[in-house]
């Protein structure tokens, strides 16, 4: 039987995520201005140069140097150039009145700032004093500075954050295509389970996990549809595997997925498909499961079970559900990043599994760690700013460097 092998470690268990996420996806074409947190189907490049021509770092007046080698030039302004204006070639001997990211003049090889300068009026005529002796290039951007004509600006597979969504605008791309979104379908399994807002009864809890998953399935831009609270059946649960697995690409679970006589996840994914994975050797999270429930049509909708106490939830979708989604709309790298931190704390026991402690980062730029690591302390996750990943049989000394994930590199 499965449950007697042995638990696969947090690194085997993903590789067999990634390995069978598709390798092809599908793709739309969107508004840039609609693609934050889309994943990139193609690499870009560029069209022209970013700046498209010289232009000016600072407000002040655009020279000549040769005309300013003095330190006390006297040029007369010959004209006025804003932002979005092309101004006329600058003739020898004067000066341009020139604002921030405005073109350079022709003639042109250097801007003083106008902290540099003072006005004075001569015979009715506006005229420069340059209190400078700038050198050719001074506060000028070149054209193609930033980005070339040809350029590869951004790879397939990226996830697009505002930054990403500005520098395609800079280059005039008005569309970008993307993978499309992740059909995913969750359902929750418990008859103790009861939402907010109802009476709660005795042996009854809220159900927060319907709460924390359809969240994080939506900062992965998932279209979610949300099954409700299965009652706890083998029918009723196999019903809903069968009715989901016909629209969606992934199906989500919470609860169900132990060994209890209560749990009827597991047989009832066998019954519809098949376990492929099952039991990891991670704290909080043990009961993880993975497989597929077969369609009608011969195809298969993939499966992830997940344990019912809120943190292992919680956890085991950060660990290995978000990768397999991210993975599945194109992205290469789905690894967290991690830094190495400091523990201000003592660890003295140790566990067969690779443990994730919920710590928080202190103002010396320690680690203090929650003082209840029960996987049903939801609040724990609330207090922390992330996870120590913690190597099996692995103790912490005050003083110990750790691995240290952020929350931030894991939710979205």
């Amino acid at each position: 039987m499965n449950q007697k092998r042995p638990m696969l470690s947090v690194a085997e268990a993903l590789q067999t995520l990634l390995q069978a996420a598709p390798t092809k996806v599908e793709t739309e074409l969107v508004p840039t201005i609609s693609a934050n947190g889309r994943v990139l189907a193609s690499t870009q490049h560029s069209n022209l140069h970013v700046p498209p021509m010289d232009n000016t770092q600072m407000d002040g007046y655009a020279v000549r140097s040769a005309d300013c080698v003095s330190g006390q030039a006297l040029l007369p302004v010959s004209q006025r150039i804003p932002a979005g204006i092309v101004g006329t070639q600058l003739a020898p001997g004067s000066a341009a009145r020139i604002f921030t990211g405005a073109f350079i003049p022709a003639g042109a090889d250097a801007v003083v700032m106008q902290e540099q300068t003072q006005i004075e009026e001569i015979n009715g005529q506006t005229f420069v004093r340059v209190l400078h002796q700038p050198q050719a290039g001074e506060w000028i951007r070149r054209q193609g500075e930033d980005i070339r004509v040809g350029a590869e600006i951004l790879q397939a597979g990226t996830r697009l954050r505002a930054q990403e969504l500005g520098l395609a605008a800079s280059v005039g791309l008005a569309e970008l295509p993307v993978t499309k979104p992740i059909r995913v379908a969750v359902f929750f399994t418990g008859d103790e389970l009861t939402m907010p807002g109802q009476p709660l009864k005795p042996g009854a809890i809220y159900n927060s996990n319907r709460f924390v998953l359809n969240a994080l399935l939506q900062n992965l831009q998932c279209v979610v549809t949300d099954y409700g609270i299965v009652p706890d059946s083998l029918e009723a649960t196999r019903d809903t595997l069968r009715k989901a697995a016909q629209e969606h690409d992934l199906i989500i679970t919470s609860g169900g997925v132990s060994v209890g006589e209560e749990d009827h996840i597991r047989p009832a994914v066998e019954a519809e498909g098949h376990i492929n994975m099952w039991q990891i050797a991670v704290k909080p999270g043990k009961p993880l499961a993975f497989g597929e429930v077969k369609r009608s049509d011969g195809e298969s909708a993939f499966f992830l079970g997940l344990p019912g106490n809120p943190v292992s939830s919680f956890v085991t979708f950060l660990l290995f559900v978000r990768p397999f989604i991210l993975r599945c709309q194109g992205v290469q790298d789905v690894s967290p990043q991690s830094v190495m931190m400091r523990a201000d704390f003592d660890w003295p026991k140790t566990d067969r599994r690779n443990e994730f402690l919920r710590a928080r980062i202190n103002s010396d730029g320690g680690l203090d760690l929650f003082p209840n690591q029960s996987s049903g302390v939801l609040s724990s996750a609330v207090w922390g700013d992330g996870l120590i990943d913690l190597a099996a049989g692995t103790t912490v000394k005050k003083g110990d460097w750790v691995k240290f994930l952020s929350f931030d590199s894991l939710m979205y």
